[in-house]
This record gives structure tokens, sequence and C-alpha cells, in this order.
């Protein structure tokens, strides 16, 4: 009997270590999908708002090369906007920006109505980051959402 128990409270163990793994890579995982139909910023946000996530915030290099890998070169928005106070990147949570991948020369404001980001610009090099330009808001582009868990 004595066995038992010592076996059970190993068991016990085994199973509260794995509980806790299960839920700490559940507060670090998300789920990513891309939009088929090119929209404005705004109609992208909306679009990934009614399936219950927002438009993807960008916090680490680890993440700008899971989603270049992921989604490729195709331009697509992020949650990423200066509309408020011009040069003065926020993400859709309010957030500010810490991690950037601006393509060389951006953002620039072209025209005075470059207000909203996309992620795959271009490629740096060889390296296998795709980068971020600021365009109008209105601009048909696809987007890129994630629902946070």
């Amino acid at each position: 009997m004595a066995n038992e128990m010592v076996q059970l409270q190993k068991e016990k163990e085994t199973l509260q270590k794995n509980l806790a793994e299960l839920e700490q890579e559940k507060k670090t995982s998300n789920f990513y999908y891309i939009s088929t139909e090119k929209k404005s910023w705004s109609e992208s946000r909306k679009f990934c708002r009614e399936r219950g996530a927002d438009l993807v915030i960008i916090n680490s290099r680890e993440e700008q090369e899971f989603i270049s890998e992921a989604f490729g070169s195709s331009e697509a928005w992020i949650g990423l906007r200066d509309v408020d106070t011009e040069g003065v990147w926020k993400w859709v949570d309010k957030s500010t920006l810490a991690a950037k991948f601006w393509w060389t020369g951006e953002p620039n404001d072209y025209g005075r109505n470059e207000d909203c980001a996309v992620t795959g610009y271009k490629y740096t090099g060889s390296e296998r980051v795709s980068t971020w330009a600021d365009y109008s808001c209105d601009r048909p582009a696809v987007g890129i959402c994630e629902k946070r868990f």
C-alpha cells in the first residue's frame, strides 16, 4: 500500500507538471489566419473582429519570422497605424511599437496619406524576414488576423 501511495504521488506530480506546461503554452499560443479577399485596413480589421480576433500585433523578431514564413511575401495589413498622431505608431490594442521591421525609408507617409502598416513589403537582403511599409488605409490588401488565447 505504501508503494502504491508513492506511485500515485509521482503520477500526481507528473500530471500537475504537464498541466502547468499546457497552461503556459495556452497563454503563449496564438492562432493566425489571413483573409482571402483584399479590403481596406478598417474592413480587414472588421473581418478579423467578426471572427473573435483582431489584426496581428507583432512583438518580436520570432513572431515576424513566423508571419513571413507562414504568409509569404504577400502584402498584408497588420494591426499597426499612426492615424491619431503622425509618426506615433500604435497597435490595435493601443500598445506602443517595440520591435520594428520597417523597410529602408519607411514609414514615409507618402502624399501625407499613409497611416496604416502592411507586412510582406520586401525581403531585406538574404534575411528571411519580410518588412513593413506604410500605406493609405483605403488601399486594398489582405489582412492577417490573430486570435490570442
